[in-house]
C-alpha cells in the first residue's frame, strides 16, 4: 500500500452583505467571502490538500479564476471533481483534517452539517473529516475581520 499526505491553504477577503459559504453550507454571517466562485475557503483548502497529495497540481490549475465557467460556481462541484481525478489515478481518501481561522461567526454549531455535506463528495464517512476553528486573537487581517483562511491536510492511499 502506498500513502501520501497533502497540505492545502486558502484565504479570502470578507465583505459586508455577501453570502458566507463554508464547508459546502451557507453560514449566517454579516460578512461573506469574496471570490471568483462561491469563495468557500474550506473546500478550496481541502481541494488543494487532495491535489497536492496526489501530485495533481493545485485548484487554480484545474479551475482558474480567469475562466468564466467557474464564476459563481458552487465549490462542492470542485471537491467532487477533485475526488474523481484522484479515483481515476487509483487513489482513495483516508481522512481530512481542517482548521478554519476567523473571528466571527463561531462555526462550531455548523460543523456537523458541514461534515454531512462534505463526506459524500469525497466518498468517505463523516468520521473521516475533522473540522476545527480558531481565531487570530484579534491580530492581523483575521483579527480585524477582513478575511478568513483555512488549512487542510489530506491522507490518501493506493492499494
Amino acid at each position: 500500500m502506498k500513502i501520501r499526505v497533502g497540505l492545502g491553504f486558502d484565504v479570502h477577503q470578507l465583505e459586508e452583505g455577501r453570502d458566507f459559504f463554508l464547508g459546502g453550507i451557507k453560514v449566517p454571517a454579516s460578512k461573506g467571502a469574496v471570490g471568483h466562485s462561491d469563495a468557500d475557503v474550506l473546500i478550496h483548502a481541502i481541494c488543494d490538500a487532495l491535489l497536492g497529495a496526489s501530485n495533481l497540481r493545485d485548484i487554480g490549475f484545474h479551475y482558474s479564476n480567469k475562466d468564466p465557467r467557474w464564476s459563481g460556481m458552487d465549490s462542492k462541484f470542485f471537491l467532487q471533481d477533485v475526488t474523481r481525478l484522484l479515483v481515476e489515478k487509483g487513489w482513495a481518501i483516508e481522512n481530512i483534517d481542517c482548521t478554519l481561522c476567523l473571528e466571527a461567526p463561531k462555526i462550531n454549531p455548523y460543523i456537523p452539517e458541514m461534515k454531512k455535506v462534505l463526506a459524500p463528495l469525497m466518498n468517505i464517512s463523516e468520521d473521516d473529516i475533522s473540522i476545527k476553528a480558531t481565531t487570530a486573537e484579534r491580530l492581523g487581517y483575521i483579527g480585524r475581520e477582513e478575511g478568513v483562511n483555512a488549512y487542510a491536510v489530506a491522507l490518501i492511499k493506493m492499494e
